[in-house]
C-alpha cells in the first residue's frame, strides 16, 4: 500500500471512529437539551467549520442559482432531517434509532427508480428486502406474539428522516455547485431559522461548559469535520468502494459505546437486526457518504 492509500485509509477510520460515538453523543446531549436547541448549537458550530474550510479551499461560488440551491438544501439538511433525527433520538433506546437512521442508504435505491428512473434490479431488492427484514427483527425485539413497548412515533420519524435524507443526496446529485459552498450556505440560511424556533419554542439553550461541549461534540463530529475527513479519504484513495466499505464497522462500533457509556443494555435483536440491515446494504450497493 503507498502512502496516498495509507493516507486515505487513515481519514477513512479517524471518520468512521469520529461517527462511530454521535448516537451516544445526541442521547447525552438530549438528556440536557431540547432536540431544536440541540440542533441550533451543533448547526452554529458546523456552519463555522464549512465557512472556514470553503475559505481556506478558495471554492467560494456565490451566484443566484447556488442561493437558491442552498436555501432549500438547508430547508431540508440540517432543518427538517436533523429536527426528525434528533426527536427520534429523544425517544427511542440509542441501540435502536441508530440501526434505523442506517437505512438511508436503501431508502436511496428505492427512491432512485422513480426519481432518477432508474430500473429496480434483482441485487437491490434482495438487498431492500433484506435491510427492512432488519428492521423487523430491531423492532419486534423477538417478539412474535405481540407488538413490544416503542414510541412508534419515534420510529415513524428515524423512518421518515431515512426518506428525507435519501431525497437530500439525490437532490444534490443535480447541483453543479461545489459542496462545500452548499455546506457553508445552507448551514449558514438554516443556522438564524433554528434560532427563531427556539425562541418560539423552548428558548435558547443556556450555556454552560457542558452544554457547549454537545453542542460542539454535534456540529464537529456529526456535522463538521468528520464529514470533512470523509470527503478527503475519498478523493484520495483509487479504490472508493473499499474504503466504502469502512463505513459498515461504524454502527456495531457505535452499539459498544451505547452499552458501555449510556448503559444501555444490548438486546440480541439490536446486534442481529442491525448484521441483517448491513447485509442488505452491502448486496444494495455501498453508500458513499454519511449517515
Amino acid at each position: 500500500m503507498d502512502k496516498q492509500e495509507k493516507n486515505s485509509l487513515i481519514f477513512a477510520l479517524a471518520a468512521v471512529a469520529l461517527w462511530s460515538t454521535v448516537a451516544t453523543g445526541f442521547k447525552l446531549g438530549l438528556a440536557l437539551l431540547e432536540p431544536v436547541q440541540l440542533l441550533f448549537l451543533g448547526t452554529l458550530i458546523s456552519t463555522i467549520v464549512f465557512i472556514v474550510a470553503v475559505s481556506i479551499s478558495g471554492n467560494w461560488q456565490l451566484n443566484r442559482r447556488v442561493v437558491r440551491e442552498s436555501l432549500l438544501f438547508g430547508l431540508i439538511n440540517p432543518f427538517l432531517y436533523y429536527l426528525m433525527l434528533f426527536e427520534a433520538y429523544d425517544r427511542l433506546p440509542a441501540q435502536i434509532a441508530q440501526p434505523l437512521n442506517y437505512t438511508w442508504a436503501i431508502a436511496l435505491a428505492v427512491l432512485a427508480v422513480p426519481l432518477l428512473k432508474q430500473p429496480l434490479g434483482r441485487r437491490t431488492a434482495i438487498g431492500i428486502a433484506l435491510s427492512y427484514l432488519g428492521v423487523l427483527i430491531l423492532l419486534t425485539q423477538g417478539r412474535i406474539d405481540s407488538l413490544p413497548q416503542i414510541d412508534w412515533f419515534g420510529v415513524a420519524l428515524a423512518l421518515a428522516s431515512t426518506v428525507l435524507w435519501a431525497g437530500y443526496w439525490l437532490l444534490n446529485t443535480r447541483s453543479t455547485a461545489h459542496p462545500l459552498t452548499l455546506m457553508a450556505l445552507s448551514f449558514g440560511f438554516a443556522t438564524p431559522l433554528l434560532g427563531i424556533v427556539c425562541v418560539l419554542g423552548p428558548g435558547l439553550p443556556v450555556l454552560s461548559w457542558k452544554i457547549a461541549g454537545y453542542g460542539v461534540w454535534v456540529g464537529l463530529i456529526e456535522m463538521g469535520i468528520t464529514f470533512l475527513l470523509w470527503q478527503r479519504a475519498l478523493r484520495l484513495t483509487r479504490n472508493a468502494g473499499r474504503i466504502g466499505q469502512l463505513i459498515f464497522l461504524a454502527p456495531f462500533l457505535s452499539l459498544i459505546l451505547i452499552g458501555t457509556v449510556l448503559g444501555e443494555r444490548i438486546h440480541y435483536t439490536s446486534v442481529i437486526g442491525l448484521m441483517v440491515i448491513v447485509a442488505g446494504l452491502v448486496v444494495t450497493g455501498r453508500p458513499r457518504d454519511t449517515v
